[in-house]
Order: structure tokens, then sequence, then C-alpha cells
């Protein structure tokens, strides 16, 4: 029997009229329904993450979210957003208008009766006959209607929609058309006091929670959308040698573009021409600018500063590194943590159960023989305050803040769960290459001995200097791609000095390379290679360097010797370059009780020189360690009850980065890495470690901040309006500053 396998591919929505976590289970219900579709809604970012088969169209989701009673389109497409936020502003203006002179009149009796008396007098002058109850009350409940019947329509809509699921709107519903219906029967039957104004004051302090909560929503997603604009959406083409300007999505890989001194680089590429310096800041976090020329790798979207560049591009659309941030930050928000899906069950049966209670209410105060009017008051009070928003929001918007503001730093946070784990990590297994290493050769010591070549003769007196040896191992070496020698190269260039031509060149793998280098009367034959290997060709070592050698090595350092017929005078010692931060970060980790441990595939030598120089106790140190090794170490030391924390760079890291209970991956390393890693950090500097789990703990601060205000206001405020201490009014003012509250707070982790 064949299995056939569907293509899953995600797919992110914006959602609008989403008011509460009942309509994110009503979303949730309705596109998990779909065959084959998995999927989340975030209430503050108002997106849908969705994973679904390759071959649905996105207007089936789209149609799926509308039936739900919610409108929805593609993320990248903002201008319903802008206009949502625009209607929202007008309904509030006029919100306010109608609501002032309502609250002004009902809470001043001086007004009310000196506007009643002149209501009366004209109908008078005019013989018109009284009306039934008091003319001011009905001129109250006209201005209030205008709100309550025009400006709350969205809501009342929302509420008639999910009928069979009752969501904030439900509440608002309720109880606004149960002030406002009470208050003309009371009137009409002078019956009881008129809540017009609790039904408009109502209303408008929802909508004006919000308006303001949108607004905040808006700063606690900016980095999101900052990412979301630095897409080039035109690049200038090199096309027969002139420069033709094409859309972004013309772009082909291999294509050559030409980015100005401050533009936006179109894509990632490779530079084939010019020099500059390259701000990558708003990706990375790195303040400083990188200096690139031909050859140098750059990135999509980073800024040209003072020169013009010409590049290859090597990555388009989807593939490149914004895209791939983007990605995961959008990823990241649109996945619940434990906490925040918690709270949303809380929320899904929380308005159902309110109902009740304000049912209950209203025949509890009947039953102790309360004025009808009284016991609408107590109920409608208890449906005013009770709104499940600030339960709704906060964890979604503390999450919100925290993975854009991360991605600002260059944290990319892929997994929201790992939140709840930073706090707990008690012991951190490192990489060394790429980790604590920059990953790279670099010539870290040498030593160059003219004296040590005096048997070569009075002949070479004259040749005997510093800059001339140094000289002839350019010249060798430049002939050589081996790394080793690509550092050796580098090193001596920066000093200024140039090489000379070289004749009969000539290498032996595993040992090094040997040519006759000319010096101008004199071509001596120059060999470098491993201390072994130019030892069997040459005369004994100079004692000192000798001694250096046996040092050097002793490090873990790759050692070259350079010798001119025969004789060694110079040596050069390459390694991987411990990272300037790795020092302060292994003391930070030791400083938050977070023991470390050095796995690495290199040699012991290596490894223990690597930790000794960090400051790795040498019994917390694994070498040569194969993919196998460094997953069992990780789960060796979680049978022992510790919470891992792996951070890696390679292949060989992928496995253990999933066995940890959090894993961060360099973002320099490989794509395997980085897809298998939690956070992912866009800076090389090793520092940004201890920055993801400082963030991540603030974060879960906050959340649980929010939780504990959220259901304490609710513990509190329900029995309170229940026992008729909170009018309707102030409930409405109360529920609207626990909104508002909650996401403001969250914005404190910027």
């Amino acid at each position: 029997m064949e299995i056939k396998t569907i293509a899953l591919e995600p797919t992110t929505l914006r959602v609008e009229g989403m008011t509460c976590s009942a309509c994110v289970a009503a979303i949730e219900r309705t596109l998990n329904g779909i065959n084959g579709v998995t999927a989340t809604v975030n209430f503050a970012s108002e997106t849908a993450h969705i994973m679904a088969p390759a071959e649905m169209p996105i207007k089936t989701l789209i149609s799926a979210v509308k039936s739900a009673g919610y409108s929805a389109s593609l993320i990248s497409d903002s201008s319903q957003v802008a206009l949502h936020s625009k209607k929202s502003a007008t309904s509030l203006f006029f919100a306010v208008l109608f609501t002032i002179p309502v609250l002004a009149i009902s809470m001043n009796m001086h007004w009310h009766h000196r506007i009643e008396a002149w209501i009366i007098g004209q109908l008078d002058l005019y013989g018109v006959q009284h009306p039934l109850g008091s003319a001011t009350s009905w001129l109250v409940i006209g201005l209030s209607a205008p709100v309550v019947l025009i400006i709350a329509i969205p809501i009342h809509r929302a509420a008639i929609r999910n009928i069979t699921h009752p969501t904030m709107d439900t509440l608002i519903t309720l109880g606004s058309l149960s002030a406002f219906g009470w208050s003309i029967y009371a009137n009409a039957t002078a019956l009881g006091d008129v809540y017009a104004e609790v039904s408009a004051t109502v209303i408008t302090f929802v909508i004006a929670g919000r308006f303001l909560e949108s607004r905040a929503k808006k700063r606690a997603s900016s980095a999101l959308s900052t990412l979301l604009a630095l897409g080039s959406k035109e690049v200038a083409v090199l096309r027969n040698g002139e420069t033709v300007l094409i859309p972004i999505d013309h772009l082909e890989i291999g294509d050559e573009f030409v980015t100005k001194p401050g533009e936006r680089i179109a894509t990632d590429g490779v530079v084939t021409s010019g020099t500059s310096a390259v701000d990558n800041s708003l990706l990375t976090g790195e303040s400083i600018p990188v200096d690139v020329s031909t050859g140098s790798q750059v990135i999509g979207a980073s800024i040209n500063r003072n020169g013009r560049l010409t590049i290859r591009a090597t990555r388009i659309g989807s593939d490149t590194e914004l895209a791939r941030i983007t990605a995961m930050v959008v990823s990241a928000q649109g996945t619940k943590a434990p906490i925040q899906a918690m709270a949303d069950r809380i929320a899904a049966v929380f308005v159902p159960v309110v109902t009740l209670i304000s049912i209950g209410t209203f025949f509890t105060w009947r039953y102790l023989d309360h004025s009808l009017a009284e016991s609408i008051s107590s109920a409608i009070a208890v449906l005013v305050i009770a709104c499940p928003c600030a339960l709704g929001l906060a964890t979604p918007v503390a999450l919100l803040v925290a993975s854009g503001r991360g991605a600002q730093r260059g944290i990319v946070i892929r997994q929201p769960r790992v939140l709840e784990v930073a706090k707990k990590i008690d012991a951190v297994v490192l990489d060394k290459t790429g980790t604590l290493t920059g990953g790279q050769m670099s010539l870290l010591q040498s030593i160059v001995l003219p004296q040590a070549g005096a048997p070569l003769g009075l002949r070479y007196t004259d040749l005997l200097l510093a800059p001339t040896i140094l000289s002839t191992a350019l010249s060798i070496e430049s002939q050589s791609e081996h790394p080793v020698a690509v550092a050796i190269v580098a090193a001596i260039k920066l000093q200024g000095i140039k090489a000379t031509t070289v004749t009969e060149f000539s290498v032996a793998p595993g040992s090094g390379a040997a040519g006759r280098v000319n010096l101008g009367m004199l071509s001596p034959v120059v060999l470098i290679g491993s201390p072994v290997a130019v030892a069997h060709s040459t005369t004994p070592f100079h004692p000192e360097l000798a001694q250096w050698v046996t040092d050097t090595q002793s490090l873990g350092l790759t050692v070259s010797v350079l010798a001119w017929d025969g004789v060694a005078l110079a040596a050069f010692a390459v390694g991987d370059e411990i990272k300037p931060d790795a020092i302060s970060t292994i003391q930070s980790f030791r400083n938050s009780g977070i023991e470390p441990w050095l796995v690495s595939g290199d040699s012991v030598e290596v490894a223990l020189s690597v930790a000794k120089q960090v400051g790795i106790d040498a019994d917390h140190v694994v070498a040569g360690a194969l993919p196998q090794n460094k997953v069992e170490h990780v789960k060796f030391l979680q049978s022992q009850g510790h919470r891992v924390l792996m951070v890696g760079d390679g292949i060989n890291d992928a496995a253990a980065l999933a066995s940890a209970d959090l894993s961060i991956a360099m973002g320099t390393g490989t794509d395997t890495a980085i897809a298998t890693a939690d956070i992912t950090l866009m800076r090389p500097e090793l520092s940004g470690v201890i920055a993801a789990l400082n963030l991540s703990t603030k974060t879960m601060r906050v959340i649980r901040g929010n939780l504990t205000w959220a259901f304490a206001y609710n513990l509190v405020g329900i029995p309170i309006a229940g026992v008729g201490a909170l009018k309707p009014m102030y409930a409405a003012a109360a529920m609207a500053f626990s909104s508002f509250f909650v996401v403001t707070n969250s914005l404190r982790i910027k």
C-alpha cells in the first residue's frame, strides 16, 4: 500500500475583528476543521499562522476565516490595518461627542433639573403634551441612541455572529442593550432609574480601550513591521554594461546589480567590485559597519554606507537572510507557549460562566426584594467588568514585544515555549569552533630569528632581516590555498610587506610547500611546513626556536616552520582565535548558576587549551566528540537532573541542539543548525547567549505579572460588581484600564 505524503506550507494571515480570546478560539476551530490544516491564532499580533497543504488556495483559508465572521488578508498587505485604525479613531470621536453631554446631564442633578424645566417650558409654550416620564431622561436616551445603536453595530454584529460561542462582545452587547432597553421601559413607566448613560459610557469605554490597545499593540509589533518593510521593491541590474531598474521579483540568482552609497542592498550576494562599509544593524544588531570589498558576502536589506558596490546575487526571495529572519519571527509570534495555551483555555469558558453569574446576580437581587432597577444594574456591572481581554492579551502581547525586540538585537526566537525553560537552565554545553572561537584560522603567534641563519654564511648576512624573512614566507604561502597558508598571508600583508617572485614551486600535501624565492643576487630555496617535515630537511633547530615550537604546540596550535637552504629561521602558530567576549560570557554563566561544559570534536590538547583560556574546568571538557557523543552528553546531563542549554553552529551540532532543553545556534553557522535551534543569534558574539537568556527571563516575568493582574482583576472585580458596590459605568472604565495596563506593561520589555 502506497502512503501519500502531503507537503505542507506555512501561511500567515492578518485577521481583523477579534476582540478577545474567545474570538481566537472560534477562528482556530474553523481553520482546524479544514482537512489537513493546522492553525494557531495570535490575538496580540492579529495574525493566524497556518500550516496547510501546498495545493490549497489562499482564498480557501481566507474564506474560512470570513465564514467565522472575521476578515482576513495576507500579512504582506497592510492597507486594511491602516483603514481599521482610521475607523477606530472615527468611532471613538463620535462616541465621545455623544457621551460627554450624556454624562454631564446624568451626573449633574442641577443641570438635570434646569434642562427638565426648560423642556417643559418649551412644550407648554407650543402647547405640546408632556411625554411619559422625565423629558431630560428622554433627551439622555436620545443622545445615547447613536452610540448604542449605530456606533456599536460592529460589537453587536460580532456578538450575534458568535452567539453559539460567546465572546467579550456578547458581554458588552448584553450589558449595553439591557441598560438601554431598561432605560426606555423605566422612563416610560416611571418604574425606576434610567441607565442610558451607562449603556453609552460602556460602549465608549470599550471603543476607547480598543483604540488605545490597538495603538499599543502597533508599538509592540513595530519590530516585525520594520522587518517586513526592509525589503527592496526595485533593483538596479547590470544588462550589457548598462544599469536597468527592474522589480525585485524579476531578479535572478547570478544577476549583478549596483548599490549606491546610502541605498539598501537588494538581496544577499557577493561583492564583485567596489569597496565600502555596510551597516547590518537592523538585521544583526551589530552597530559597527562592516568593511567589504571584492569577494565579501553581503546581506540583503543592509545599508551601503560610503562606496559604490557591484554585487552578484546568490540568494533571492524567500531564501534570503531577511526572509529567513522574518519567517522565524512570524512563526514564533504565531506559536503558542504552554502558559498562553492555558490562559486561552480559561478565557474560552470564561464568558459563558460570567453570563451565568450575571443572570444569577439578577435573580439573587430580586429574590432579596431589591428593586428591578437595582437588580439590572448589578447584573450589567458583572457583565461589563468581567471582560476577558486582559487575560487574553497577557501572554501574546508580551511574546510579541519580546520576539520583535529580540529581532532588533539579533536574537531570533523561533519557539516561544523556550521562554519558560530559560530561567530553569543550570548547565550549558558549548561547541568550540564557531561558538567559543571565531571559526576561522588566524595567525596567533610568530617568531623570527635572523641570528639562527649563521650556518648560511656571510653571503646571506645582508638578507637576514625580519622583513626579508617574512617576505619569503609570504611569497611561498601566497601560492597555496591551504587555510594555514591563507592565515599567514593575511597577517604578513597587514604589516605592509610585499611578496617577490617564486620559481620551482612545489607542494607536499600534509608536509608543506617549497620554492626558490628571488631576493636579487640570491635565490634561496625556501621551505615552509610542519615542524616534523621541515626538521627532516634542515639542520637542527636553533634552541630558542625549538623551545618556541614545543610551547606553542602544547597549546593546541598548528605550527609551521620556515627554512632557507636547510636552515630554520622562523615559525608561525595558527589557530582558531578565541572570541573576545568568550571569557566574560563563561563568567556570566557561572554568575547565573549555569555550569559550562565544552564538548568538541577537536583533539584533547586543543580542547583543553581553549577551555583553559575561557575559564572552563578541565573536568568539564569532552574532546574528540562525534555528533552522537554530543547528544549522549546532553542526555547524560539531563539524566543527572540538569536543564541543559546547547550552543552550537555546525551540522555536527544539530542532533545535540534538538536534544537539549533549550538550544541556541550562532547565525554564522550552518542552515541545519539554525533550522534545529530554538533561538538563533544573528551576531557572531557569544554574549548574545546571555542576552537571549535575559530577554527570556524578563519576558516570563512580565507574562506572570500580566496573568496575575488579569486573574486578580476578575477575582476581585466580579464580586464587587455582584454585590452592587460598582456601577456599570465605572465597571466599563475598570475593564478598559485592565486591558490597557496589560499591553503597556508588556511594552516594558522594549
